[in-house]
């Protein structure tokens, strides 16, 4: 199978090309255009779907609208993620949490070794809350608390947060479950303890964005991307618990 890998392909035209089960992963296809085509059976998953002003057309009819509010029915509180005041903000930490714990007992009664498995190439059940407690770390510790070295040694760095990432405050070796799940609940208590005493006044101050130090943001825009993060993971990860259910 030919693989193209950081390949400048801008511009370029398939026409007639039989893309049958070829996969995408980490590609910029913004602005693509395809007319003609079978898609029976495609699938796509991106976290930044809803991102600025742009659309996703099928047939004419953009399906973005459609899909957040499919979403939003599937997973509960997750239309609460846009909060803006302190009382909205707690009552959506409240709801990931509780949709967490959801997900956590559900895990919890799989067979063992399961939080360890890899779906398609995806990071595990562990490795996901790891980056979790990575995305804690970022937004709230490095951004909103401005703390030098706000990272917990077991934080997962994924490869596009590793330049100019210090390493070195990392684990070397792969943790426990059970030293994952202390970690993940101390940085979940994190959110909930800064967000029990959090005013309007706060939420407005500005803060620099932990990846780009140049660009600003805010309290309340630095919390929106935690929230973000966790809705998003939440849902890779009842995707990929519904494929090793179906595959056991």
């Amino acid at each position: 199978m030919a693989t193209f890998t950081r390949s400048d392909l801008r511009g370029a035209e398939f026409a007639g090309a039989d893309l049958r089960g070829a996969r995408f992963v980490g590609a910029d296809l913004s602005d693509v255009v395809m007319r003609g085509v079978e898609i029976q059976r495609a699938e796509i998953d991106s976290p930044w779907l809803f991102e600025g002003d742009g659309f996703l057309r099928v047939n004419g009819v953009d399906v973005l609208p459609l899909v957040d509010a499919e979403l939003n029915r599937r997973f509960p509180g997750r239309a609460d993620r846009h909060a803006a005041d302190p009382d909205g903000l707690r009552a959506a930490w409240a709801a990931v949490e509780g949709t967490w714990a959801a997900t956590l007992d559900r895990v919890a009664a799989m067979p063992a070794g399961t939080v360890d498995v890899s779906v398609a190439g995806e990071w595990s059940f562990a490795q996901t809350l790891r980056h979790l407690v990575l995305a804690t770390d970022m937004w709230l510790g490095r951004a909103i608390l401005e703390r030098e070295q706000p990272f917990h040694p077991l934080a997962l760095v994924d490869s596009g947060t590793r330049e100019g990432f210090d390493m070195s405050v990392l684990a070397t070796e792969t943790p426990s479950y059970a030293e994952v799940l202390e970690a993940r609940a101390d940085r979940v208590a994190m959110v909930r303890d800064f967000l029990a005493g959090v005013s309007p006044q706060e939420l407005a101050a500005p803060r620099r964005n932990p990846h780009e130090p140049e660009r600003q943001e805010t309290v309340l825009s630095c919390l929106h991307v935690i929230l973000e993060e966790e809705w998003e993971h939440n849902r890779y990860a009842a995707r990929d618990l519904d494929a090793i259910d179906a595959t056991a």
